[in-house]
């Protein structure tokens, strides 16, 4: 080692080794590549570059019996954002409701039953918080056509009418029960009292749209034709036919209220009309049978040489003691029906859709799959009543076989669609009775139609396709 001489500013002089001198310019040597990289690293690290992509949907891609209500997510591998409130995300080409949370983008859209849905997402719409962009993508899935409760296992509907020879849009009408049953429901009215659509009228004033059956009533058939009812005038029904309506008719089967009688009634206080002897040739309630029958028969006529399809559902509440025709034993109802059915089948009437109407429990009154072919049911439950009737429709599964559509043919509270779907009691058809049962808010009402037309699993008479 040796010393260096310094000269000092002040005049002086010190000495300094080379050794000291060294260790000085390594030692700020470090210093300077310490200071210099902690400057580089804060001034120049590496941006996020990473663009947000897909790693699930819900739907998953290309699933199929999809249910109306399921919510569409699309989930993104780290948090996103929507880029604009117009981002052009659509659903079969209509831009859907989005919104963003956290990872997860949900998207609003009213699903159609049993259609093919495309999700189309655009490129550069959904950012990553940093504002990296994702790419474009596209997934699709399909809806079911099916309620989420109603089994179609339990069910193998006959597949022809029982009817002989029956017309080809009797054979339309059926088929097109059958295609919906399960998966949308037919809207229904009642006609006040005999033939007119009144209610169904009201309906569309009411809330919108017209039901998609009118149920028509022989009632007065005995006073046909006079100047306030005359069956053999068909408008009414042809107009209705023609607007693509379904027609149903019932037959409130008034007789004599005792022999000779020039009065009328069908309810079993009213008449003393005999059933168990109606079918028995010779005797006075046979005559009066036949007499009736005819009279039927010719209306029904005018239909068929229209070819108008009826959906018949004479008879009905089949073992319920307040009608004439279910106060004797099931042996006699069962073979009043078979008889009617005889007698309109040699008058030709192919026209016709057979409804009987069940009470439930009542088994030995069917009259078998050969003379039906739906079961009705007819229901009364408490006002404002609007939930599941899953209880009777699986009675009615049971009683049949599964091998009928079943009916909601008469109602008071009709159970919401959306109730009817969840639980699985798709009745093919509903059918409120007219007046307060109709238009009073306690049983159904105004809003309940409203909200019953907009359903996407009801049926209205917009919605009805020709069926001639």
């Amino acid at each position: 080692m040796y010393l260096l001489p310094f000269l000092w500013k002040g005049g002086g002089t010190f000495f300094i080794s080379r050794l000291m001198i060294s260790l000085f310019k390594k030692t700020l040597l470090l210093l300077t590549i310490a200071l210099f990289g902690t400057a580089c690293g804060s001034n120049t690290s590496t941006p996020d570059q990473e663009n947000p992509t897909v790693v699930s949907t819900t739907p998953v891609s290309n699933a199929t019996e999809v249910g109306i209500a399921t919510e569409i997510n699309v989930t993104y591998n780290e948090e996103v954002k929507l880029a604009t409130s117009q981002h052009g995300i659509t659903i079969n080409g209509d831009v859907a409701s989005a919104i963003a949370t956290g990872r997860v983008l949900t998207l609003s859209y009213t699903l159609a039953l049993g259609k093919k849905h495309t999700i189309s997402i655009p490129r550069n719409v959904i950012l990553d918080l940093s504002g990296n962009p994702a790419s474009a993508y596209t997934f699709t899935f399909t809806t079911t056509m099916g309620a989420s409760g109603f089994k179609s296992s339990s069910f193998d509907i006959t597949s022809s009418l029982c009817t002989s020879n029956p017309s080809s849009q009797a054979i339309k009408v059926y088929n097109f029960l059958k295609e919906n049953f399960g998966k949308k429901i037919i809207s229904g009215a009642m006609a006040n009292v005999n033939w007119n659509i009144e209610e169904a009228q009201w309906m569309n004033t009411n809330a919108g749209k017209y039901p998609a059956l009118n149920c028509f009533d022989y009632i007065h058939h005995q006073y046909s034709p006079a100047s306030w009812i005359d069956y053999s005038n068909t408008t009414v029904v042809e107009n209705w036919w023609a607007d693509n309506g379904l027609v149903a008719i019932s037959w409130h089967w008034n007789v004599p209220k005792s022999q000779g009688s020039t009065e009328y009634g069908f309810y079993t206080t009213d008449t003393d009309f005999d059933i168990s002897r109606a079918t028995t040739a010779g005797t006075y309630e046979n005559d009066v049978i036949k007499k009736d029958l005819a009279s039927i028969a010719e209306h029904l006529t005018l239909l068929k040489n229209k070819n108008i399809p009826v959906i018949w559902r004479p008879l009905h509440e089949a073992s319920g003691k307040w009608f004439w025709w279910g106060a004797g034993s099931a042996k006699d109802y069962v073979a009043l029906w078979k008889y009617m059915f005889t007698f309109f089948e040699e008058k030709g009437l192919n026209n016709l859709i057979w409804v009987w109407t069940s009470e439930t429990g009542d088994a030995d009154w069917y009259p078998g799959d050969q003379y039906v072919d739906i079961i009705g049911r007819d229901k009364y439950p408490t006002s404002n009543y609007h939930s599941t009737q899953i209880a009777d429709f699986n009675k009615i599964i049971a009683l049949s076989g599964g091998k009928k559509l079943i009916a909601l043919s008469e109602c008071g509270s009709t159970p919401y669609a959306t109730s009817m779907w969840t639980s699985g009691d798709m009745w093919s058809w509903y059918m409120p009775w007219y007046g307060d049962h109709t238009r009073a808010d306690s049983p159904n009402g105004e809003s309940f139609f409203k909200e019953m037309f907009a359903c996407p699993i009801v049926i209205t008479r917009d919605q009805m396709p020709s069926l001639k």
